[in-house]
């Protein structure tokens, strides 16, 4: 890991823990986001319309849900969470992003599946073969599966047909790892898929047959949902999976400018019979049957370099290659011919520091490294060379889908960048990987850790940019400099934004080989909030856009800003940088600490800022420092623990709702009061209309009453979620510029 992305977080876990904040397992991490956790249905067929549930948290004043396709649209039925979704017919087969616009802007994303075949949703308990529910071939089934429990399907099939079964779960964001078992009809098992596989069926005989779905380890909820594809596959043809999500990792695949078909390995082409390949070349081959070893064989010249790149794990695939590139040295008087090993490539490592184990926080829960392979072979002398590709973890597993992609090129130098919000660790035992969403609250300032893949030997500087941002917001990247791996981009909703909406473009800009070349930034999410990750691995992923999004209700607790978004400097002296403090809430101390961030900058000294004060100065020594002169764009970066409150301004709102109920109600007491004083002394002819019109006065109290009952209730949660509690959060100052000049020679 870079020093920016080590001391950057280093900073926020020492501003929690220095900064008075309290360590009491109350205390939570992250503010509020909002966070769309189910669909239901998680998918539809091109050209229907379908009704979709939704689940979440901090879904207040849900409003709209909207997808990352225009194609796809949806109205919410009055005042509830379920809405109506039209899927065009020309939308493409294929995972969308489907998310819900909240009082805190737009929520996280959840998968949404368009297909092609027909879709069941399992709408009453199917945990018995006797509550089976009936798939007619070619169909996908939406359901979850409960705690303890299987679900049973049966389906009708003919001897001599081929019937593919998949169930796609951790590939749409679902928390379950799918056991698969088909059976006959009495639900005896005849195939059994635990890997979350697919399982390719060739029924014995005419009749009906059983599939049971379980969680791995039985575990169940509305976390653990599916879709259960059955279709028949024609014979001789590739097994072609329902479409899943992308890991982190592939954001570097695949290069810029690769042909979509490469040619195809010749098989055999092993150690005695390797495949002859002229440099440079593409090759698509696979690791089948198991143990499988491909051997290729190319003449070289001394002195020539060649890069060698492998994607088979970028590819989806639980596969490890490895490259062993070998000099063929001819025998001499007839001796036989030996190899002399030359090279050896195996994983691609993380630009940045992962976590160690899966498990432990100790670095951000984003892994940007792969088992894949990129290298340089520098060609030692003329001569006849063999490369053997393998699959470290294929010894024992035959798995005809397990394939792979061989570029072997010239030098193309390039990059590829992939960004997630910034995380934060707590020494009291929060190991939190939360999805956070670009939804910003009016003043904030929200940092995304930009990682850098650089591609055969390209080191030079990269700018980044996000453009086609809502109204009254900016971003401001602090660039990846040469010989670096990461930077940041800085997103900063105005105080006074106005809510909004909008996909940004996300981007890096760089020069290589003397060309401007421009490429896109991926952005990552974890598909669930985990709150510790002691007990449940995260799963990150790729995000299909990016979206970016103003509450225009919610502030900041805490804005702060340079006095001036630009100052001057002259090269060797010291810079005084004067900060306002806005804040809108409580903090726990008073103060927290805070270090600056952005190229040139990352190494000067933690500094304490008065998280109390409505001002404060730091001291840059740019001569300590060893800043050149140049234009540099840079901010403070740290943590504090907000005493935060849950919309104060409903209290207000309730409170004033309620006392004029209570107005309502003592006036219909009073008229209560006055009709049945009437009706006493009514005459004999008047008694039965006023009996009447006292019945319907009371009826009206009732009701008053009761409503106001409801509305005292409702205040006193609204008080409750009020009440402030301790939240650990990053704080970001919002970026400025400082030109540094050279000192006047003397």
């Amino acid at each position: 890991m870079t020093m920016t992305a080590r001391h950057l977080r280093r900073a926020a876990v020492w501003a929690v823990l220095l900064g008075g904040a309290s360590t009491a397992p109350a205390q939570s991490v992250g503010l509020p986001a909002p966070r769309l956790l189910t669909t239901m249905p998680m998918g539809g067929k091109a050209g229907t319309t379908v009704e979709v549930a939704v689940t979440g948290e901090h879904l207040d004043d849900a409003g709209d849900l909207t997808f990352s396709d225009p194609r796809i649209t949806a109205k919410r039925k009055p005042d509830s969470d379920r809405y109506t979704v039209t899927i065009a017919p020309d939308c493409p087969v294929g995972l969308y992003e489907a998310r819900v616009l909240t009082r805190l802007g737009v929520s996280s994303a959840r998968v949404f599946a368009v297909g092609t075949l027909a879709e069941v949703t399992v709408t009453a308990p199917n945990r018995t073969l006797a509550t089976a529910v009936e798939l007619p071939l070619n169909s996908v089934c939406n359901g979850a599966v409960a705690d303890r429990a299987i679900d049973y399907f049966t389906f009708q099939a003919r001897k001599g047909q081929r019937v593919v079964i998949d169930c796609a779960s951790r590939g749409i964001d679902s928390k379950l790892n799918a056991t698969v078992i088909v059976g006959d009809a009495a639900g005896r098992d005849l195939l059994v898929e635990r890997r979350g596989g697919v399982i390719d069926f060739a029924p014995p005989a005419d009749g009906r047959y059983t599939i049971k779905l379980h969680e791995l380890t039985f575990k169940g909820g509305a976390a653990f949902y599916y879709r259960l594809g059955v279709w028949e596959q024609p014979a001789g043809t590739p097994v072609v999976r329902q479409p899943a999500t992308r890991e982190v990792n592939s954001f570097s695949w695949p290069p810029t400018g690769l042909p979509a078909q490469a040619a195809a390995e010749v098989e055999p082409n092993d150690g005695t019979r390797p495949q002859r390949v002229t440099l440079p070349c593409d090759v698509a081959g696979r690791f089948f049957p198991a143990a499988d070893v491909d051997v290729y064989e190319f003449e070289a010249k001394k002195g020539e370099e060649w890069w060698i790149e492998v994607a088979s794990e970028r590819l989806g695939l639980p596969t490890d290659p490895a490259v062993l590139v070998q000099r063929v040295v001819k025998g001499e008087k007839g001796a036989p011919d030996t190899l002399a090993d030359v090279l050896e490539l195996s994983d691609i490592p993380s630009p940045v520091r992962v976590s160690s184990n899966g498990y432990a926080y100790d670095g951000p829960p984003y892994n940007a490294g792969t088992a894949d392979v990129l290298g340089k072979l520098v060609v030692p002398a003329d001569g006849l060379y063999r490369l053997r590709l393998s699959d470290l973890f294929g010894g024992t597993r035959s798995e005809p889908g397990h394939t792979y992609r061989l570029v072997i090129r010239r030098a193309a130098p390039d990059f590829a960048l992939v960004a997630w919000p910034l995380h934060m660790e707590l020494r009291n035992g929060d190991r939190n990987a939360l999805s956070k969403p670009l939804s910003l609250r009016g003043g904030a300032t929200m940092a995304l850790e930009v990682v850098a893949l650089r591609r055969d030997g390209f080191d030079g500087d990269i700018e980044l940019a996000m453009e086609n941002l809502p109204p009254g917001v900016t971003a401001h990247g602090l660039k990846i400099p040469a010989g670096r791996s990461n930077g940041l981009m800085l997103v900063t909703a105005r105080a006074d934004a106005p809510r909004g909406y909008a996909n940004a473009a996300f981007v890096g800009r760089a020069t290589v080989a003397g060309q401007a070349v421009t490429r896109p930034c991926r952005l990552a999410t974890v598909a669930w909030p985990v709150p510790d990750s002691w007990g449940e691995i995260p799963s990150p992923r790729l995000l299909a856009d990016v979206p970016v999004s103003v509450s225009g209700i919610d502030r900041a607790p805490l804005t702060i800003a340079a006095a001036s978004p630009v100052l001057d400097a002259v090269a060797g002296a010291k810079l005084t940088v004067s900060l306002i403090h806005r804040r809108t809430s409580e903090f726990s101390g008073d103060k927290i600490q805070v270090r600056a961030v952005g190229a040139g900058f990352d190494k000067a000294p933690i500094f304490d800022l008065p998280i109390q004060a409505d001002k404060s100065e730091v001291v840059l020594d740019l001569k300590a420092l060893n800043v050149p002169p140049g234009e540099y764009r840079v901010a403070f970066v740290g943590g504090g623990v907000v005493k935060y409150r849950h919309q104060p301004e409903v209290v207000a709102k309730v409170e004033a709702t309620s006392q004029k109920m209570l107005l309502d109600v003592k006036a219909l007491e009073a008229e209560v009061k006055r009709v049945a004083d009437d009706a006493q002394s009514a005459p004999p002819e008047k008694k039965e209309q006023m009996t009447r019109t006292l019945t319907a006065t009371t009826a009206r109290m009732k009701a008053a009453t009761d409503a106001l009952t409801a509305t005292r209730n409702q205040l006193t949660r609204a008080k409750d979620a009020a009440q402030p509690r301790d939240v650990a959060d990053i704080i970001v100052c919002e970026p400025f510029t400082i030109r540094v000049r050279p000192a006047e020679k003397k």
